[in-house]
């Protein structure tokens, strides 16, 4: 199994899992762990606390039903249970035990921590949760359980790199209408198309919230098939299904 960690978070318990290690089979081999991939449950629930094991044991691992949204929750002393997570696509706490994981398939995680605090936060920022402003959720929340914005640390982990993440005009028009300056984050493609990097507008939004301390992996998705799953690589491959790896941090 591995588990990539950013420099910047430094021992807190935190790792970007990929697809390696698990007991999933088929299309999904590896360390699925995503419900609606098509898996056999018990097969994801193993894969989940293997996950779990490996960053954090005996931590209490607590996801939510992601929706492609801007919004987060907090997680408090008694978190939600599994069969009824909220709609959401971040989540904070400040209490040590509890392992806050996201899931993503091509879809940038993002891990925050003011050490200092004792506050962490993850977040899932699709193109749509990112451009909405689910990292300015995060940040917000985090503020609101007593972390301090240039305290916070954020790394940045496994998604879709801009040389495998080709988009129409309309998609680079709707990143212009909300700030021009996001022009940058688009290069030059085939006639009518641009290729688009999510991971770089996720660390300039997080520049741009006053983050001074932010890394990116680089680590595309897309192009290491044996390492991470990816939902557009399955779509252009005409597989059935594909697997979801998990981000994680905790106190």
């Amino acid at each position: 199994m591995a588990v990539h960690r950013a420099d910047l978070l430094g021992d807190l318990p935190h790792g970007f899992l990929g697809r390696r290690g698990g007991v999933s089979l088929g299309d999904v081999a590896g360390l699925n762990v995503g419900h609606g991939a098509g898996d056999d449950p018990e097969r994801v629930a193993r894969n989940r606390a293997l996950a779990a094991g490996a960053v954090l044991p005996g931590g209490r691992l607590v996801t939510v039903y992601q929706v492609h949204s801007a919004d987060c929750v907090t997680v408090g002393p008694e978190p939600w249970p599994e069969t009824d997570r909220p709609h959401a696509d971040a989540l904070v706490t400040d209490r040590p035990g509890l392992l806050l994981g996201i899931l993503t398939a091509d879809c940038a995680p993002v891990l925050f921590a003011d050490r200092e605090a004792g506050v962490v936060g993850a977040a899932h920022a699709g193109w749509k949760g990112a451009l909405g402003g689910v990292t300015d959720s995060t940040l917000a929340a985090m503020e609101k359980l007593g972390a301090r914005r240039e305290n916070i640390a954020a790394a940045v982990g496994p998604c879709i790199a801009r040389a495998s993440y080709e988009v129409d005009e309309a998609f680079r028009e709707r990143f212009l209408a909300a700030d021009p300056g996001n022009a940058r984050c688009f290069g030059e493609g085939r006639p009518g198309h641009w290729q688009f990097d999510l991971e770089g507008y996720v660390i300039e939004r997080l520049r741009g919230a006053g983050i001074g301390k932010v890394q990116g992996l680089a680590l595309d998705t897309y192009t290491a098939p044996q390492h991470f799953f990816s939902f557009r690589r399955a779509t252009h491959r005409g597989e059935p299904s594909y697997g979801r790896q998990i981000s994680l941090i905790g106190l």
